[in-house]
């Protein structure tokens, strides 16, 4: 069905901006703006795959209910599109998994979904259409090889992320394997120093908690492990965690026992890894004012663009054209915080310098071209239009 939705999505989600920016070496300008846009952003292979398979699937199923088990990227713009199509999503209020049955179909989103919930719906009957990332099933085949071979499964992830739940949730498919979910460095040094001198196990169980898999004895689980990561975290740091835990098995088994107690594999997926590279040449090559950075709130990968940017310069992480509310005032997400925290927008004043002004932009792996034009469009009508001028 995939020509059969072709122009729907090309008219959905398609810049002629952005090719404008793309056929003039990603820079823009019009009066006292300039826009340098880094040269990969957006829309990746696999959230565009799972976008199309929603659309080829409401067409194919065209008398059918048809569900998503949750957001099938993080991204509200697309979410809602999908809504407007007829497609429900079993996390919306008012809606039951429990009632789904064989004449139901049911949309597995760009991250997958755990091995439980699968076995549910299948169980179920449902008609399942499966969008999971190919790079996403990389790091599963992964935690699945650790587990055969006894070694625990240390994930670089956010505990409540769908992706890293159903990692963890492979990561156990062998009965006796277990998991822990570190969420950045700082958690990352706790379990370092409890290899190398085991203590206060209890305290270590406590601070965990959910992170870790039933059962889990830090003991006996940490004495062998594997690493993994969640796909959109920061390559750079599941880089410096996995180092980090291959010093501390070295410190405390000697680096002759590694080849039997540490493996890791570079999981982060290469289109993640290609924004961000983009982002760091961005930042490298061009002198820039400040950086708006493109995406939904709660999208990993854009809230780590934006975390790479503001180490460097001004940077406003926003969801919308609208976040951009005058040459004075812009509403945007608060960078550092973790992207499944729930914190509201703030709102900043005096953003867009006055006279020539270089914006650097960049968007997340889950943000369609239209919003990177209308961006753009509302950037340049702002400038345009400053009173203070």
């Amino acid at each position: 069905m995939k020509a059969a939705v072709a122009a729907e999505l090309a008219a959905a989600y398609h810049s002629a901006i952005v090719d404008d920016l793309r056929a003039h070496d990603f820079v823009r300008r019009r009066g006292r703006l300039t826009i340098h846009l880094a040269r990969e952003f957006g829309f990746c292979y696999g959230v565009d795959r799972a976008v199309d398979y929603a659309y080829q699937t409401r067409k194919r199923f065209p008398d059918k209910n048809v569900f998503l088990t949750g957001e099938i990227i993080h991204n509200p713009h697309v979410n809602e599109r999908l809504r407007t199509q007829g497609i429900r999503i079993l996390t919306d209020p008012g809606e039951d998994q429990t009632t789904l049955g064989p004449n139901d179909v049911v949309i597995l989103p760009a991250f997958g979904v755990s091995v439980g919930e699968l076995a549910r719906l299948s169980r179920q009957g449902c008609t399942l259409v499966d969008t999971t990332c190919g790079s996403v099933l990389n790091v599963w085949k992964n935690v699945r090889r650790y587990a055969q071979s006894g070694l625990t499964s240390i994930i670089h992830g956010k505990v409540t992320h769908e992706e890293t739940i159903a990692t963890a949730s492979q990561a156990t498919e062998t009965p006796g394997a277990h998991y822990l979910i570190v969420r950045d460095e700082a958690e990352a040094e706790i379990v370092c120093s409890f290899i190398r001198q085991p203590n206060d196990k209890k305290g270590f169980i406590a601070r965990f908690g959910e992170s870790a898999s039933p059962g889990f004895d830090p003991d006996e689980h940490l004495q062998r492990i594997g690493c993994a990561n969640q796909t959109t975290m920061l390559m750079s740091e599941s880089l410096r965690i996995g180092e980090m835990l291959r010093e501390a098995m070295a410190d405390r088994y000697g680096a002759s026992e590694l080849d039997s107690r540490f493996r890791a594999f570079d999981t982060i997926c290469s289109a993640t890894q290609e924004r961000q590279d983009a982002v760091k040449t961005l930042l490298d090559t061009e002198t820039l004012d400040l950086a708006v950075v493109i995406g939904g709130y709660n999208s990993s990968n854009t809230c780590n663009l934006a975390r790479m940017c503001a180490d460097r310069l001004p940077t406003f992480h926003i969801a919308e054209p609208d976040c951009l509310v005058s040459a004075t005032e812009v509403r945007h997400r608060p960078i550092g915080l973790p992207s499944t925290a729930a914190v509201p927008e703030t709102i900043s004043s005096g953003w867009l310098p006055q006279g020539n002004v270089r914006v650097g932009l960049t968007a997340g792996a889950s943000t369609p071209n239209n919003l990177v034009g209308q961006v753009i469009e509302r950037l340049e009508m702002l400038a345009v239009n400053d009173v203070r001028l």
